[in-house]
């Protein structure tokens, strides 16, 4: 049901050392972009936005900036919606955020709406108000929350995730996407809508926190010569790459290089493959006035339809929606 033009609905942006500054300005923005639309609709704003802390005053962020808490962390107090964001360090702010950890347990039960951002799903994990739920988190830690907490179902790829009254959502930028979902809620989805064209993001992006590149999959692999491998792989898409070339051009057996490989990358061989032609495509999309029969060549898939299985498989969305979203160049056809 969506709040009534009368309703003001509070919200708790939940600090501590150390904690992201954009996880927790993202959101605020949100809410404020969504104040001044409610105001020139003539409706008065309608979110009380307050920074809390477990002690008021400044609060040093990840950044040069800090945040100033005008609010303390009270289990008596609670806000319509409590939003706590992630850290570098996330095992050091826990290690030194018990306060923040038993006040989630006392409230988790109580409390309109809970959220995470990113890393800050170790909190809510920590006060066991993920148990039994699914949950997401930033994807590099979230396979280290998974074997922490088992009890939680991790799904890694998800940007956000709703379940009951706990929000979690993926890094970084992600925390705008749960806010516009929160104010969508709250408001409908024409305000969200609004304040999303605002602030020049989308209010449902298409894919998972999955689609990163294949340049930063390189960048993280230890091993020097499965990087050298992998920009191989990137100047050669055009052939027919198979697990027994790759591993003899990796002086490999089969079996170790599948797992050397899946181990260093995260991915087995096909699917880098895949995700390398694919990464190709949404560029040539973007930047480029072709027919899709002749991107899908560019980008090495074996024909138009194999791209579209692909785009449909990774985004949701055919590769002429890909263009008409995010072309660069006016061309929607």
């Amino acid at each position: 049901m969506h709040a009534s033009s009368r309703t003001v609905i509070t919200v708790d942006i939940i600090v501590y050392p150390g904690f992201k500054a954009m996880e927790a300005i993202g959101p605020m923005s949100v809410f404020e972009y969504a104040n001044l639309h409610l105001q020139r609709r003539g409706a008065g704003p309608g979110y009380d936005v307050r920074v809390a802390a477990s002690a008021l005053g400044p609060v040093r962020s990840d950044t040069l900036m800090s945040l100033d808490a005008t609010k303390t962390l009270n289990t008596l107090a609670l806000p319509d919606s409590a939003i706590i964001g992630g850290a570098r360090h996330i095992q050091q702010a826990l290690a030194s955020g018990g306060a923040l950890v038993d006040w989630v347990a006392a409230v988790a039960p109580r409390i309109r709406r809970l959220a995470s951002l990113c890393s800050g799903a170790y909190f809510l994990a920590a006060a066991g108000a993920l148990d039994g739920k699914r949950a997401t988190t930033h994807w590099s830690v979230a396979e280290r929350l998974q074997a922490e907490f088992p009890a939680i179902d991790v799904d890694a790829d998800a940007i956000f995730i709703r379940a009951d009254n706990v929000w979690t959502s993926a890094g970084v930028t992600a925390g705008i996407d749960l806010a516009l979902a929160l104010v969508e809620e709250d408001y409908g989805r024409d305000l969200a809508l609004e304040v999303a064209t605002e602030m020049v993001v989308y209010l449902k992006r298409p894919g998972g926190q999955s689609q990163f590149s294949a340049h930063l999959l390189s960048e993280r692999t230890a091993r020097p010569s499965i990087r050298e491998l992998q920009a191989w792989i990137l100047d050669n898409l055009h052939q027919r790459l198979s697990v027994a070339q790759l591993a003899q051009k990796a002086m490999m057996s089969e079996r170790h290089f599948a797992r050397v490989f899946q181990q260093e990358v995260g991915l087995s061989t096909q699917d880098y493959i895949e995700q390398c032609r694919f990464e190709r495509a949404t560029q040539l999309l973007a930047e480029l006035a072709l027919p899709l029969k002749t991107v899908a060549a560019r980008a090495c898939f074996s024909d138009e339809a194999h791209m579209r299985r692909v785009f449909m498989k990774r985004l949701g969305i055919p590769p002429k929606i890909y263009r008409e979203r995010f072309a660069t160049t006016g061309v929607t056809a």
